[in-house]
Formats: structure tokens, sequence, C-alpha cells
């Protein structure tokens, strides 16, 4: 069971990611969801949305 939950800021201004899974709470890096399947999936159109545009800015530099 993987529960989307919300974000937190990081110490360094980076964005982590907070689930649900099995009844553990983790908190994810961007950079790491791909560690964690099903979790890129529970997150909202929102959140998916920031990521496309972070990954589209970064391609570019």
């Amino acid at each position: 069971m993987i529960k989307y939950l919300g974000t937190r800021k990081s110490g360094d201004n980076g964005t982590l990611y907070v689930f649900l899974i099995n009844g553990q709470q983790k908190e994810i890096r961007e950079g790491a969801l791909k560690q964690y399947p099903g979790c890129y999936e529970a997150l909202p159109a929102a959140a998916k949305a920031k990521i496309s545009a972070n990954r589209a800015w970064l391609s570019k530099a």
C-alpha cells in the first residue's frame, strides 16, 4: 500500500515527497522516486507537473 501524504522542504531547500509505504512513513527525494516502485504513480497531477517542469529546466542547461 502506497499513499501520498504531501511534501516537505529538506535542509538544502530540496523537496522531499512524503509517502506512507506499508505502514511506514518515508521521505523520498525527487531523484530517488525510481527506487520506490509505485510512488511516482501515487503522486497527484500537480506534483507530477512540477517534476516534469524541473526535468525540462535541467535539460535546457
